[in-house]
């Protein structure tokens, strides 16, 4: 069996992936490497949630522990609102870098499996890092096995996180009551 090298935002994205890799006679290795999530408790459950569960799968995990909140602010704090891009960048190069140095032919990423995500952005920066760095980058569409996959993490009792990972798209996930709040005490 073919192995790969999975960047692993979290558990559940991972459900739509392995399946269908293993279908193919791919074996997937999780790499954890999320310098973007914040706050601490963020990261840590997500962390532990997939290094949890792989065992029961019997899904070798690597760990490139990075708790990256200061790097992360400093390099979008001049355009928080192209972070995903530096965010995608960032993430998918160091996997790349990871699969040539570690000697796997090829690497792919569950952010590929959200709806939510860039998909062409994550692609585009995936090509760019497999020509850098010498090896395939494995893609994708896991899309198609998104919501199942989260079903499937309810099922489990996984940690579902409520927003991308960055404490930016955390203020986006409560931004309507941001404002309702904004015009509630200004009235008083």
């Amino acid at each position: 069996m073919d192995t790969v090298l999975l960047h692993c935002c979290c558990a559940p994205c991972s459900l739509s992936c392995i399946d269908p890799l293993r279908s193919e006679g791919i074996e997937p290795v999780a790499f954890w490497y999320n310098p973007n999530i914040h706050p601490w408790k963020e990261y840590q459950a997500r962390r532990d949630c997939l290094l949890e569960y792989a065992p029961a799968i019997g899904m070798e995990v690597r760990v490139r522990e990075d708790y990256g909140l200061k790097e992360f602010c400093r390099r979008v704090a001049g355009d928080v609102d192209r972070r995903c891009a530096y965010c995608y960048e960032h993430r998918i190069g160091e996997t790349a870098r990871y699969a040539a140095e570690h000697g796997f032919a090829a690497f792919t990423t569950t952010l590929l499996a959200s709806l939510y995500q860039d998909h062409a952005g994550i692609v585009r920066a995936a090509e760019r890092y497999a020509a850098e760095y010498g090896v395939e980058f494995l893609y994708r569409d896991f899309r198609l096995g998104f919501r199942e996959g989260n079903r499937r993490a309810r099922e489990l009792g996984f940690y579902m996180q409520k927003y991308c990972g960055c404490v930016f798209s955390e203020q986006d996930r409560y931004q309507k009551q941001i404002d309702r709040d904004r015009v509630r005490f200004a009235e008083e």
